[in-house]
Formats: structure tokens, C-alpha cells, sequence
């Protein structure tokens, strides 16, 4: 069991620890009465109350966290600026048989968006085209060109998904040459709203809705009850059966675990809830995507959309054909989602070679200038001929590996153009920066969130481009330093970091921003048996003072000192961590995965 002295032993423990990695430990700061509201209202132990309560969740909250449901938390579709206009518009053109597209982007969570709305339209008897831009000739969301392709195409609406807020210019076009749009989005926007019938965004100024932390398939989930209560007034359901939405919330879960949405309030339930959906492995897609990945079915978790699923949804966007996703998260016929599938999976083998080269290549451009460990709020590094489908991912490495904000740009040798995407630290509007150095023409394009975000500029300006976010983002960096703990939820020893322990903290599921996995140290143990991996990963077993031991894996550590620590067999160091379920061949244990080390023995003063 976790320790129960609670947090003066833990905080003990700290006091003596520091992280190899040079980052802070600290126990998650909770409210005490609130955790005995949630120990004596919900019957929990201390340790659960108090991670409990550490997320936020006030006592009147906790049980809608534990158990959440739609019908508790389901927000009004009309509280979304525009989202009425949308489903008054969609289904204007339904009911007059207008010809009606869906404009997606490549990413997880446009492929979800553009599930949702197709199974749908399929419900009630219309099947809706889908148009996914190539990342490459295209790049991301909306243009006029593509506007032009629909528009000769005989598309009458097109509906744009997780993309087309900040298109202003793509959709001034769209106007002008009589194509209608209604946009469903949830990224960052400026306040000037697009040219278009609808813009529904809870991220828009304006917007009172309280939903910004929704993916663009969450809020697609939303249209879809707001098309059919729009419906329902409309007798469209008179002779023909209304559309069950809930069968959908696997696709509604892909894409908020996908795009790393924060996991609280109506998202949480809707992600909760679409994890048990897709448990069930009815969608053809899905299911023959897990096999094709050589996991087997069984309950679903937020591990199978995160790292089974969405990398090989994302690997047809980032190196193949970038409508795959979303033709097989659509798709009825099994014969036509294993073919799919199995495409997507090779493609995702492909990806990974690539992804490391350019690692590789940015780790060696970084380290030789220094950046990495000087005082700069960004790393940006560019390299010729870096695919723009792997520079996202590359960038959320070394944004691990060097806790701050990393951009990678890919440049095209000939015309010296180069596309990039960042990725952020919390604390640090990375969005928000990128937007506001296309507003000073430092970037021909730029856009994203707090987290994330992605540019087009020239390569001549990338000096300029580092310069501007290194002075935008100073005094954001400066706050994130001081808030850039390794926050722990309960000190534990090997013994007690068992399947009971791991059970009662996933409670707390589904994980992700805002509800961060629970992580639980160990202290005073030994590293037995390491073993180097291929990736650089190290397999050994922690082994406590008593004899007690759990088996553990660090991730991509090798060449860093926790990963050189645990390889040399050393005793007395301190773990933090977090538990996963082991299953293999029926075993039903835990492992431990390590994500920092510390040897309290090198302390000085």
C-alpha cells in the first residue's frame, strides 16, 4: 500500500532528493480538508482522497469525477457561439440535397472529426465525401486552391474540421466564389472570426461555452446533438430512426486522447465513456488497427489511443496519404479497414525510422550550439530536407528531454522554405507566440494552441524568428522554471507497488492534462539486472531495502545520467515513476515505469 504517514514522510523524502536530470520533486500540493470530504463523502483512502483532491476536484465534485456521465455534464449545444447557425446550415443543405463536404486535417483527431460527422450523415441516409489536405503539397488546413478542387467538384457546403479558424484568406475565397462553409474547430483564432455561414470554436473570443479544452471531435460530438435535436424539430426523424450518438464516443475519446485535450469537466466524461465504447471493438477500422498492431482486444485505455492507435492514424498524415485515418475510422467494410490498417502500420514502421534519423540529426545541431542548456526560452534548429511529418514528433522528444520549448523546421533546399511545428512547456504559450510573429511578418503562416503549434517561414528569417520568441517568451519561461516540478502523489516501497495499488489510482482514468497519471516514488533501491534496450530504453528490476523488487523500464534514457545510473547497477537511488498494468500471458502485475532517478548520495550541503 502507499505509505499512510501521508505527506510529512513524503515531503521528508524529498527534501534529501534530486533528480539526476537536474528537475525538482515535489509532492502534488492538495487541499486538506478537501481531502477528508472526499475520504469520509466517498470512502476513500487517504492516498486516493488526497490525489483527488490534488486535481482540483472540490468535495461537491468528486463523485461526477469518479463516475462520470453525460447526462450530468453534457453542456447545452446552444451555449457554443455559432453552433446553432451550424446545425441550421447543415441541415438546410441535407434537406434541399445540396451537395455537402467534409475538409479535415490529417492528425488523429481530424480523422475523428470527420468519422463523426460521416457516420452521421450515413444514419440518415447520405454519405458525405471526405477532402484531407496533403501535408506536403498542401500543408495545413483550408486554401483557396483546395476551395477551388470542391468547388469543381459540385460542393455546394463544406464543413471544415479541427482546422479553418484562422483561415481568413482560404475562406474569403470560398465566399467569393459562392461556396459556403461552416467550420467546426477548437484552435486558437484571432478575433476577427473567417468568412463563413458558422464559426464553432469554444476557443473563440466571445465564446461563453466553458468548453476550450475540448478536442475538434469533441465539439463535432456536440454538433451531432445539436443536428439532432435541430433534426428532431424538423421531423426529420419521422420515418426514419434519430441517430444514437453515444455508439460514436470511441472516436470522441481517439481524438481528445490524441490531441493530449485536457481530461476534466465534460471532456472527461465524454473520454471516459468513449474508452468503454470502444472497448466493445465495433468500429472495423479500429478493430483491425489493433490487429494489425499485434495488441489484443480487451478494455480499452487511454495507452491503445495514445500509442497504439493514434501514431499509426497520424503516420498516413505525416508520411503517407494523408486521408487514411479518416477513411478508416469511417469505413463500414472490414475488408476494406484491414487493407487500411495494414497500410497505416507499415507506413507508422516507416515513420519511426525517419523520426529517429531527424532526432538524431536535431540532438547533434542543438548540442553544438549550446541552446539546449543555456538560458534561451527556445530551441529552434533546422535542417534541409527534415520531413515535415516527423518534425511535431521530434520536437515533443527534445521538448522531454531538455524541458523547454522546441521548434523543428524542415527546409526545403530549393526554395528555402521551411515548415515546422513546436512543441511547448507548460506555463509557456507557445500558440500564442507563433501567432503573434505572423502578425509581425516574421512567418508566412503560424498557428496552434498553448501547447502546440506550427509554422511556414522563410529559412532566412529563422535567426529573426528564434530572436522574436526568445524575447516573447523570457518572462513565460522564467514562471515555468519555477512551476517545472515533478509532482508526486505517494511514497511507496517495491512491495507495495502491486495490482491493488495500481487498481485504486485508476479511479482517477482517464489521464492526461489537468488530470496527470499518478506518479509515486521509491526510495533506497537498487537497480538489478539493467538491461540496454534497442532505443536506448533500460529493463531492470528495483529492488527495495527489504529484498521487495518490481520489475521497471525507463524509456529512451541510455545516454542520459538516470539512464546511466540505473545501468550501473548502483544501490540507494531514489525512483519516481508511474505503474502500468502487465499483462503478459495472463500474469495480471504491474511494471514500473521510471521517469526520472536520483542519487540523494551526490547531495552537497
Amino acid at each position: 500500500m502507499a505509505d499512510d504517514s501521508g505527506s510529512q514522510t513524503l515531503n521528508a523524502f524529498l527534501g534529501v532528493s534530486r533528480s539526476l536530470s537536474g528537475r525538482a520533486w515535489r509532492q502534488r500540493p492538495a487541499d486538506a480538508a478537501t481531502t477528508r470530504a472526499h475520504m469520509q463523502g466517498l470512502g476513500l483512502e487517504e492516498p486516493l482522497a488526497r490525489a483527488l483532491a490534488s486535481r482540483g476536484v472540490r468535495a461537491d465534485q468528486g463523485a461526477d469525477f469518479l463516475t462520470p456521465t453525460l447526462r450530468a455534464l453534457f453542456p447545452d449545444p446552444s451555449s457554443f457561439m455559432d453552433m446553432d447557425a451550424a446545425a441550421d446550415a447543415i441541415l438546410d443543405a441535407l434537406q434541399a440535397k445540396a451537395s455537402i463536404h467534409v475538409f479535415a486535417d490529417y492528425d488523429v483527431d481530424g480523422a475523428s472529426s470527420a468519422a463523426l460527422l460521416v457516420r452521421w450523415f450515413r444514419s440518415v441516409g447520405a454519405e458525405l465525401p471526405i477532402y484531407v489536405p496533403d501535408r506536403i503539397k498542401e500543408g495545413y488546413g483550408p486554401s483557396a486552391a483546395a476551395f477551388d478542387t470542391l468547388k469543381a467538384s459540385g460542393a455546394d457546403l463544406v464543413v471544415t474540421v479541427d482546422c479553418g479558424a484562422a483561415a481568413n484568406e482560404a475562406l474569403s475565397h470560398a465566399d467569393s466564389i459562392g461556396l459556403n462553409v461552416v467550420v467546426i474547430d477548437h484552435h486558437l483564432m484571432r478575433h476577427e472570426p473567417p468568412k463563413a455561414l458558422a464559426v464553432v470554436n469554444p476557443n473563440r473570443p466571445g465564446c461563453n461555452s466553458g468548453q476550450g479544452n475540448l478536442a475538434a471531435a469533441g465539439v463535432v460530438f456536440v454538433l451531432l446533438a445539436a443536428l439532432n435535436r435541430e433534426g428532431r424539430k424538423r421531423g426529420l426523424f419521422a420515418n426514419q430512426p434519430e441517430p444514437d450518438i453515444r455508439q460514436w464516443l470511441d472516436l470522441a475519446a481517439l481524438g481528445a486522447i490524441c490531441d493530449v485535450t485536457g481530461l476534466t469537466g465534460f471532456n472527461r466524461a465524454l473520454t471516459g465513456l468513449g474508452l468503454k465504447v470502444m472497448s466493445d471493438w465495433k468500429n472495423p477500422g479500429l478493430r483491425a488497427l489493433l490487429a494489425a498492431a499485434g495488441a489484443e482486444q480487451g478494455p480499452a485505455k487511454s495507452n491503445h489511443a495514445g500509442f497504439i492507435l493514434g501514431p499509426r492514424i497520424n503516420a498516413g498524415g505525416r508520411i503517407g496519404r494523408s486521408d487514411l485515418g479518416a477513411r478508416l475510422l469511417s469505413t463500414d467494410d472490414p475488408v476494406e479497414a484491414e487493407r487500411l490498417a495494414i497500410e497505416l502500420d507499415a507506413l507508422n514502421l516507416s515513420r519511426r525510422d525517419v523520426e529517429k534519423a531527424v532526432t538524431d540529426a536535431a540532438v547533434r545541431k542543438v548540442e553544438a550550439t549550446g541552446a539546449h542548456a543555456d538560458e534561451s526560452a527556445v530551441v529552434v534548429v533546422a535542417g534541409d530536407d527534415w520531413h515535415p511529418g516527423v518534425v511535431g514528433i521530434v520536437a515533443g522528444r527534445l521538448r522531454e528531454r531538455w524541458r523547454k520549448p522546441v521548434i523543428v523546421v524542415g527546409v526545403d533546399p530549393v526554395t528555402g522554405l521551411g515548415k515546422g511545428s513546436g512543441r511547448s512547456q507548460p506555463g509557456m504559450n507557445l500558440g500564442r507566440a507563433i501567432q503573434a510573429a505572423w502578425e509581425e511578418g516574421i512567418l508566412l503562416a503560424g498557428g496552434g494552441h498553448a501547447m502546440a503549434a506550427g509554422l511556414t517561414v522563410d529559412s532566412a528569417r529563422l535567426g529573426e524568428l528564434t530572436a522574436f520568441l526568445n524575447d516573447r517568451l523570457a518572462h513565460e519561461r522564467i514562471e515555468a522554471i519555477a512551476q517545472d516540478w515533478l509532482e508526486i502523489d505517494a511514497l511507496i516501497e517495491p512491495a507495495g507497488a502491486n495490482r491493488a495499488l495500481f487498481e485504486s489510482f485508476e479511479q482517477l482514468a482517464p489521464f492526461g492534462p489537468a488530470n496527470p497519471e499518478p506518479v509515486f516514488a521509491l526510495t533506497g533501491v537498487q537497480a538489478r539486472e539493467p538491461v540496454q534496450m534497442n532505443g536506448g530504453h533500460v529493463r531492470c528490476r528495483l529492488v527495495g531495502p527489504d529484498g521487495s523488487s518490481v520489475r521497471a523500464i525507463a524509456w529512451r534514457c541510455a545516454d542520459l545520467p538516470g539512464g546511466q545510473a540505473l545501468l550501473s547497477g548502483q544501490g540507494g537511488l531514489s525512483i519516481v515513476g508511474r505503474l502500468k498494468a502487465d499483462d503478459w500471458n495472463g500474469r495480471r502485475g504491474v511494471q514500473f515505469e521510471i521517469e526520472d532517478v536520483s542519487d540523494p548520495r551526490m547531495i552537497q550541503g
